[in-house]
């Protein structure tokens, strides 16, 4: 075998050294073949060649005969790469980096190409404004021609903008001009908010915003003369100065619309505005052209364009606008399709179109039927796209793409706690039953506390033109003395029917009837306002009296017979004037205990919400009126106003404000709202930060006649001068000689003491006839979460209570409306709309409460959003 001196005719190639890669690859990167000559610019070409796949470190081309023997020495194949030292940028994006360009374990090791990763990793640093990082690569040599890859990186830090200074304005401050910019000088919050990091794609941004706020403002002339961006010495700190120039202000003279207007120009004029002999703006002039532009959208010409151009005079400073009307022609809506519902039929998003089918294109009604889409809450987003039909210059296929949500819940129990004992229940509430847009509920449970049976059904589109209907059954048995709350218990079933008519596409009424019967079984320990715990005597039962202990004198018995001998008691029988008559009597002592009602609601309400859940535009506003038949055994009615707004601040910041108001009052022979149909605050929905409904009047204390129990063998009954002994006669009730209350003892000249029995510690809120709650919310992304649409977190302050305009003489923290009552709280919530359904958290903390309200710093919900 020889080395290579003269040139011959090859008459065979050998490939030697090859260990991992082919020699597929090695043949076609030759440039000669068999029956060439091997002469030295043919040899070159060969080395060059080989040399180019980047397979090999090392070539050598020897002969032997007419054989040309081509012997390699592969590059080392990389065994493992490591990364180490990088946070801000993800080892899984570096990997994917890496492995697009040929650099992974297994693979021949290109120090081309290990240069040129290094170099992108620096770039990426630098437009981090990470200008102090450094990319270090290490190969270490390992056995069987393999080798080891480290990529050591230091990050460094984040070079913050020290100084934003501007150069050239006269009109305007700094301060004005540099608070338009996204980019800021490092400030407090800037560990957080990260916008004194420099990027060149913001700051380009910014440069736009200024010219923007020039020419809103008629500086046809503005112009940026020049940016300067430096770094400091230890590359920690950038500065940023911007030469402007701001010239004059320029005056509209003239307006005209030019072009094809297609509709009548008056009406395309309507839209402009800009004014003759006022100040140019820019903003107006490019709004005028959006307005035009939807405007002949709607009347069919989707692919309008619309362009205001200005015409300046530099001698006077005035400007002359001229509108260019290009409407193009008029498209027709071939089809409407749907993607991306693999739950929802097709139906339930084609009702919500209002874009029909061979009509002429309308932006406005394309673009309702997203909003309409959205607004179902079955979908996390709804996308649309005007795809032009193959072939035709006038018509288009209108996509809507949404991408489904669980909105459903479902939920199962079985256990035991000591307050409800054994439970077990199945919850389903289904907002999209098998995807056909119909609302399904279905409850069972059951405990010592309750067992409830119910089902509920709501067609939204019962006819075509969308009038809704729905029909609930109930049937359910509470036992409250069970849990120990209030000691009474109720059984009741009924049925209720729905209308809901479309008023406008954001507006409804609703209508709905309903019979139910109702037994209210009030316990031994009732509360006052089902059933008075005071109970008048039975004159004939008590004919005697008995005096206040601290009344009674010691016995005296002195010649020992055991008739005590010194005694005075009073000894007539109970009158009607001793009597109490100041004790309310309860609901039941009133009205009775089983009702059979029939009643009625009927609501309004209007919403222009971009979503069904977690929205974050619009408003919503309703107002509904619940009332029984006049001759139903309860006679009362409801009013309720409910409202939400939301105010964007920024592209990522909303305010949220809402309201509810809730009255209610019996009428006929009722005097007041029953207390079965009061409201309640505190919880998820109301005021935060409180336990749920534990919040206003609570219940009455119990009132009894003060009863006494007498060791003394002597009660003169028969007035005869002598005791007679009537040990163990039990209790008797307790004249008061004056008027006074001390302790649980309430007294009144000559009246019957009364135990009045204080336990509000202990007791519930009972709900009152008025309620008033309100909430402000500041709705902001949630960190380190690159798909908002199914989270949503807020900071909040909630306000709120119920009140009463019936307050019982013995019910603690009642009272008619009072501002300073209202109970408060501050703090952060959250939903996320789950694949079980919505979850709901906060934590929250009072800061204005009431003496009884019990506050709750945690809570949860699941099925419901805040």
């Amino acid at each position: 075998m020889d080395a290579l001196a003269n040139s011959f005719r090859i008459a065979d190639i050998q490939i030697e050294g090859l260990q991992r890669v082919s020699p597929s690859p090695v043949f076609a990167a030759l440039p000669i073949q068999a029956g060439d000559y091997a002469d030295a610019q043919a040899l070159a070409s060969v080395m060059q060649s080989l040399f180019a796949t980047g397979f090999f470190a090392d070539i050598k081309l020897l002969h032997e005969g007419n054989v040309l023997i081509v012997r390699v020495f592969e590059r080392p194949a990389i065994s493992a790469i490591n990364l180490d030292g990088n946070k801000a940028i993800k080892s899984e994006q570096l990997e994917q980096v890496m492995t697009e360009n040929g650099l992974k374990q297994g693979e021949i090791l290109k120090r081309e190409v290990l240069d040129g990763l290094v170099r992108e990793l620096e770039r990426q640093y630098v437009s981090q404004g990470r200008y102090s990082a450094a990319v270090e690569p290490e190969i270490i040599p390992k056995p069987n021609n393999q080798v080891e890859v480290n990529i050591n990186i230091d990050e460094g830090d984040v070079a913050g903008i020290k100084h934003i200074n501007i150069v050239g304005n006269e009109k305007f401050s700094d301060d004005d001009l540099v608070g338009l910019f996204e980019s800021k000088e490092a400030g407090w919050l800037s560990w957080l908010t990260s916008n004194n990091r420099y990027a060149k794609e913001r700051l380009t941004g910014d440069i736009e915003k200024l010219e923007s706020f020039y020419l809103d403002r008629g500086y046809l002339d503005f112009n940026v003369v020049s940016s300067q961006v430096s770094l400091s010495a230890d590359k920690k700190a950038i500065f940023i100065t911007l030469n402007i120039s701001e010239g004059d202000v320029y005056t509209v003279t003239d307006i005209e619309i030019a072009g094809d207007p297609i509709l009548p120009e008056d009406t395309i004029k309507r839209m402009v505005l800009l004014k003759k002999g006022e100040t140019f703006a820019q903003n107006l002039m490019t709004n005028t052209s959006e307005y035009v532009t939807s405007l002949l959208g709607n009347a069919g010409y989707t692919n309008a364009e619309v362009q205001g151009i200005p015409e300046k005079n530099t001698e006077d400073k005035t400007v002359k606008v001229t509108f260019f009307v290009d409407p193009q022609k008029r498209v027709y809506v071939r089809r409407v399709l749907f993607k991306g519902n693999s739950r929802t039929s097709d139906e339930v998003l084609r009702r919500e179109m209002r874009q029909m089918e061979s009509a002429s294109a309308s932006n406005a009604r394309i673009e309702q039927g997203k909003v309409r889409l959205e607004r179902l809450g079955f979908f996390k987003g709804v996308t649309v796209e005007n795809i032009p039909v193959p072939g035709t210059e006038d018509q288009v296929d209108v996509q809507y793409t949404v991408e489904e949500q669980h909105s459903d819940s479902i939920s199962a129990s079985l256990g035991y706690s000591q307050g409800y004992g054994a439970t077990i229940g199945a919850n389903l509430a289904v907002n999209n039953w098998l995807g056909t847009g119909k609302q399904v509920g279905i409850n069972v449970n059951y405990s010592k506390y309750q067992t409830v049976y119910s089902f509920s059904y709501t067609d939204p589109y019962f006819t075509p033109d969308g009038v809704s209907r729905g029909i609930s059954v109930y049937y359910q048995t509470r036992d409250n003395a069970t849990i120990g709350a209030a000691d009474y218990g109720t059984n009741a079933y009924g049925v209720n029917l729905t209308f809901g008519y479309p008023v406008t596409e954001v507006q409804r009424v609703n209508f709905g009837v309903g019979l139910s019967h109702l037994e209210i079984v009030p316990g031994r320990f009732a509360l006052q306002e089902i059933r008075s715990s005071f109970r008048q005597l039975d004159l004939d039962q008590y004919p005697y009296v008995y005096v206040r202990n601290e009344d009674l004198p010691s016995p005296s018995d002195p010649d020992g017979d055991g008739i005590i001998d010194s005694y005075s008691l009073p000894t007539d029988f109970v009158t009607e004037s001793m009597l109490v008559n100041h004790v309310e009597p309860g609901f039941v002592d009133l009205y009775g205990d089983k009702f059979d009602t029939a009643s009625a609601n009927l609501s309004w309400v209007r919403s222009t919400l971009n979503r069904g859940i977690l929205a974050t535009r619009g408003n919503f506003q309703s107002v509904s009126l619940e009332m029984t038949a006049p001759g139903s055994d309860l006679q009362y009615y409801k009013v309720e106003m409910k409202g939400q707004y939301f105010q964007p601040l920024t592209r990522h910041f909303t305010l949220r404000f809402k309201g509810n108001v809730g009255y209610g009052d019996g009428y006929g022979e009722m005097k007041r709202l029953p207390f079965f149909e009061n409201f309640y605050a505190g919880g998820f929905g109301s005021v935060r930060g409180f336990e749920r409904s534990s919040l206003g009047p609570r219940q009455a204390s119990q009132v009894t006649y003060l009863e006494g129990f007498s060791d003394y063998n002597a009660i003169d009954i028969d007035n005869d001068g002598i005791a007679d002994n009537v040990r163990g006669s039990g209790s008797v009730p307790v004249l008061c000689s004056t008027t006074e209350r001390t302790g649980s003892t309430e007294c009144s000249e000559n009246q019957l003491a009364l135990n009045v029995i204080n336990n509000y510690r202990r007791s519930r809120s009972i709900g009152g006839n008025l309620l008033v709650e309100m909430s402000t919310e500041l709705i902001f992304p949630l960190p380190f979460i690159d798909d908002q649409r199914s989270m949503q977190i807020a900071a909040f302050v909630d306000a709120g209570n119920v009140f009463d305009t019936n307050c019982g003489r013995y019910q603690a923290d009642c009272f008619g409306y009072d501002i300073t009552k209202l109970s408060a709280a501050y703090g952060l919530g959250m939903t996320w709309i789950s694949p079980m359904g919505p979850l709901t958290f906060s934590i929250s903390k009072p800061f204005q409460q009431n003496e009884f309200d019990e506050r709750e710093a945690f809570q949860f919900s699941f099925g419901s959003g805040f």
